[in-house]
């Protein structure tokens, strides 16, 4: 069906002879509308079409007053501003990234001077940070000290960069608390299963296999202490708090483990912490590195218990014995940082000597006794009595003081032959002497006999000579 506004039908005009006042006046006046609805159309039909290019519309003096303007200009020689690259540093966005992570690792800067409580810290570029002087423990790096840090966030309002110490704790709000961050939390309350903490205001917990590397017994030798711990969980809906010490002691660690093992050394001195006994030694944390102290390696003398000499938690100082680069195993020593008595045994117990010692041990073939720390001796079970010993046990008992005679003395193999056996006359051990000298004497052999052995029976013949007669 046709459009009745774009195709408008026809009417039949007026035939000649007619005039208009006739009954052909009503075709007269539909025949005027259509002109004028056809004139309407087409105006709207004009405006529809697409617009001329403004340049098109500009009239030809404006067209040459610009090229005027235009002529001998060189884009080439203007620097024209660039778009800068969208960056992916949260530290320069609009402030709300508060968290530690709002930039990985670590950077070094220079100080440049301390104003109020804040230390300003030059970050190159002619940049500036700044970092609370709460968070340094110790001494106040002075200007010109290089420093490393972590950037916290970009302040918009004042144009600078709020820096913490690496390892330092943030003041906490629900804003910023999230998994990850380090905060510094208060042992408040024992309850079941770990302790309550207070994070700034804020009611945390931490299990009691979170506080400490080794195994907490009781949760309550921490409160009322300040510690610093990593956020494990943070939900500020249900105002649930979850932080753990042992993942921060064990991230110092593993920074520490490393450049350790890059300075360690055989024959080093170094201090270190007990970390735990057992049966055969101890085990000394020197910085992120374990070592085993052995129980031989603790004192010249003889040791029945590791605690007896050493506790955990104890500072002590060891040497480097040994060192196993590819097993990552490490053997030290707290005896050799003293002098061995070894070094003058040999002019302190003659042969001979009568000394009085304790007996330390009992074996199937004799029995130990302790001259002194460190120095003992052997009673071989021939020397502990002039008759048979069929026991050791019989003669002597563990924790008896014996009077006891150097019998011999080899420094190098640390070793001390004992005797119980009362010291011989002058005459006696002489002749043990000769008696040895001859025994150590091979004897001449007889000369071969020249004249050949006669037949016969020799003085057996001669009685049956007698008896025949």
């Amino acid at each position: 069906m046709a459009d009745p506004i774009d195709k408008p039908t026809p009417v039949a005009k007026p035939g000649p002879g007619l005039h208009p006042s006739s009954g052909n006046a009503g075709s007269h006046q539909d025949a005027a509308l259509d002109d004028a609805l056809e004139k309407v159309m087409a105006n709207a039909r004009a405006e529809a079409r697409p617009e001329v290019p403004l340049k098109r519309q500009w009239d030809a003096e404006l067209e040459a007053e610009m090229e005027a303007a235009l002529t001998g200009f060189d884009p080439k020689t203007f620097d024209v501003a660039r778009e800068k690259p969208k960056t992916t540093d949260r530290t320069q966005g609009t402030g709300r990234d508060r968290g530690q992570e709002a930039r990985k690792g670590t950077s070094i800067g220079k100080v440049i001077c301390v104003r109020g409580k804040d230390l300003f810290v030059d970050l190159g570029g002619k940049s500036e940070g700044v970092i609370p002087l709460d968070q340094f423990e110790g001494e106040i790096p002075a200007p010109g000290a290089e420093i490393e840090f972590i950037v916290d966030h970009f302040d918009t309002s004042e144009g600078i960069q709020h820096l913490r110490l690496k390892g330092a704790a943030i003041e906490a709000s629900w804003e910023n608390l999230r998994e990850g961050v380090i905060v510094e939390a208060r042992g408040t309350k024992v309850i079941k299963g770990g302790l309550e903490v207070d994070v700034d205001g804020i009611r945390g917990f931490m299990p009691i296999s979170q506080i400490d590397l080794s195994r907490v017994e009781d949760a309550a030798a921490y409160l009322n202490q300040k510690f610093k711990a990593i956020v494990t969980e943070a939900n500020q809906r249900e105002k649930n708090l979850v932080v753990s010490r042992r993942d921060l002691l064990e991230q110092e660690r593993a920074e520490q483990r490393e450049q350790t093992w890059a300075e360690l050394e055989v024959g080093q001195v170094r201090e270190g912490t007990v970390r735990s006994i057992k049966d055969f030694g101890a085990f000394v944390d020197l910085g992120g590195v374990d070592g085993l102290l052995p129980i031989g390696e603790m004192s010249w003398s003889r040791i029945q218990k590791v605690d007896d000499l050493v506790k955990t938690g104890d500072k002590v100082q060891v040497k480097v014995i040994k060192i196993d680069p590819v097993a990552r195993k490490l053997t030290l020593g707290l005896k050799q940082l003293t002098p061995s008595p070894w070094e003058k045994a040999e002019s302190k117990y003659p042969r001979g000597l009568m000394i009085t010692g304790k007996v330390t041990k009992l074996m199937e073939f004799g029995a130990f006794v302790e001259l002194e720390p460190g120095i003992e001796g052997l009673i071989h079970i021939t020397e502990l009595s002039p008759n048979r010993v069929r026991r050791v046990a019989d003669i002597v008992q563990a924790g008896q003081e014996v009077e006891v005679r150097i019998l011999k003395v080899e420094p190098d193999l640390k070793r001390i032959a004992l005797s119980l056996l009362p010291a011989k006359g002058k005459e006696t051990a002489a002749a043990e002497e000769d008696d040895e000298e001859d025994v150590e004497t091979p004897t001449a052999p007889k000369p071969e006999r020249k004249i050949p052995l006669k037949g016969g029976l020799g003085d057996k013949d001669t009685r049956f000579k007698g008896l025949a007669q």
